[in-house]
C-alpha cells in the first residue's frame, strides 16, 4: 500500500462544559474533519491524503486547530468555510494558507532551534 502524501489532523478533543479552555469538538472539529474527508475523496485524492481525528494538540485558545503533515502547518480557528481554500491551496497547490496559521512560535516546526 502507496504511503499518503499527506496527513491532516484536525482535533476533536472533548472536555466538559465547565473546562474554560473549551473544546474543539465542541466548537465543530468533527464537522471540519467530515468536510476535509468529504472534499478529498471528491476530489480523487483520498489515495495520496488522510484526514484523521485527533485528541488534543494543547492549541484550545486557537480555535478548531487544524495541523498538515509533512510540513507540520499549524491552522487555528478552522471553520467549515474554510476547508476548500485549504485543500485548494495546500493540499493541491503546496501553498500553505498564511492567514490560518497559529502564529504563537510555540506550534513553528522550527521553534525549538537558534536562529
Amino acid at each position: 500500500m502507496k504511503r499518503f502524501e499527506k496527513h491532516i489532523f484536525v482535533c476533536e478533543n472533548k472536555r466538559p462544559d465547565s473546562d474554560p479552555r473549551g473544546c474543539c469538538l465542541n466548537k465543530g472539529g468533527a464537522l471540519v474533519r467530515e468536510k476535509f474527508k468529504k472534499r478529498i475523496k471528491e476530489l480523487g485524492l483520498n489515495h495520496e491524503v488522510r484526514a484523521n481525528s485527533a485528541g488534543c494538540m494543547d492549541a484550545c485558545e486557537y480555535g478548531i486547530t487544524v495541523l498538515v503533515y509533512p510540513e507540520q502547518i499549524w491552522y487555528g480557528s478552522v471553520t467549515i468555510d474554510d476547508v476548500e481554500e485549504i485543500i485548494q491551496s495546500h493540499i493541491i497547490n503546496n501553498k500553505p494558507v498564511e492567514k490560518f496559521f497559529i502564529k504563537d512560535k510555540r506550534f513553528h516546526k522550527d521553534a525549538g532551534t537558534k536562529s
